[in-house]
């Protein structure tokens, strides 16, 4: 089931099919009518891209990865190149593929694009989802409040950095 309500300021526009909760059968909701996914760009000096929410958001005011939801029959790797861009700023020729890992619950699912910011870029903070973006050293990720799916994906994502 889903409710395409935008989660946003009154009058924040929903801007395709795609934007809209889906109900999960115990209840809770995920942002994505055709699943989402995020970028973790990660730049080897300067740490993980993070993206404070806004307290508006959904899990609002925690630290979690540029995305968002996909459009109906975007790959995951567009879509979270598209959000990041559109979130953030994110110049995909800066980027170096690393993986993908997908959080799959049969109705709905979060891919995390994994890449290597290739030459540093500075974030743009251009939509109003985003209250800060911030290079964070990868050992200082787990000190921030984070968004709960990105923490408990966290520690498995930081051990792919580790072998490049």
């Amino acid at each position: 089931m889903s409710d395409s309500t935008a989660p946003g300021p009154p009058g924040y526009p929903v801007r395709d099919s795609g934007d809209a909760w889906v109900e999960g059968p115990d209840g809770r909701r995920f942002w994505g009518r055709f699943g989402a996914a995020g970028l973790l760009a990660w730049h080897r000096e300067l740490g993980i891209l993070m993206q404070h929410r806004v307290q508006w958001s959904h899990f609002g005011g925690t630290w979690g990865l540029p995305g968002g939801a996909l459009k109906d029959g975007e790959s995951a790797i567009d879509g979270a190149l598209r959000e990041a861009l559109e979130e953030a700023g994110v110049p995909s020729d800066a980027l170096k593929l690393i993986s993908t890992s997908v959080f799959d619950l049969g109705f709905w699912s979060y891919t995390t694009v994994v890449a290597e910011a290739v030459r540093a870029f500075e974030p743009v903070i251009s939509d109003p989802e985003s209250a800060e973006l911030r290079w964070v050293p990868i050992s200082d990720v787990d000190a921030l409040p984070l968004h709960p799916g990105f923490e408990r994906s966290w520690p498995a994502l930081r051990d792919q950095l580790d072998g490049n």
